[in-house]
C-alpha cells in the first residue's frame, strides 16, 4: 500500500500517516468497533480515510454485524457485548500451543 505517496489532510495541511486505527459505527443503539484497521490517518485530528477496498469491506462487515446485534436484541438476549476475532487463513491452520489458550 505504501507505493503511493501519502495524501495531504486538507483541513490541517499535513501529510497523513499510514497506520492502524479503530473504526467505530453506531446506529439504533448498536455500536460496532473494528480495531487494527489500516488507513491514512491525520496526525492532528486522528481522522481516518480508507482505501476503496477497505471501505467496501468495512461496509459489508458493519452491515453483517449490525444485523446479528439487532436479532440478538429482538430476542431480548441478556448478552449485550460480543467480541469476535477472525484469524488470517495462515493462522487458522496453525495448531494452538498451550500458552496461547
Amino acid at each position: 500500500m505504501m507505493a503511493k505517496s501519502a495524501p495531504l489532510c486538507a483541513r490541517h495541511k499535513v501529510l497523513k500517516e499510514w497506520r492502524p486505527t479503530t473504526f467505530e459505527y453506531s446506529d439504533e443503539g448498536v455500536t460496532i468497533r473494528i480495531p487494527n484497521i489500516y488507513g491514512w490517518i491525520c496526525p492532528e485530528s486522528g481522522e481516518a480515510s480508507f482505501t476503496p477496498e477497505t471501505t467496501d469491506e468495512i461496509i459489508e462487515t458493519v452491515h453483517e454485524l449490525a444485523e446479528i446485534a439487532r436479532r440478538a436484541r429482538s430476542r431480548r438476549s441478556g448478552l449485550t457485548e460480543y467480541l469476535v476475532s477472525v484469524a488470517s487463513a495462515t493462522d487458522a491452520n496453525r495448531p494452538l500451543s498451550r500458552k496461547s489458550l
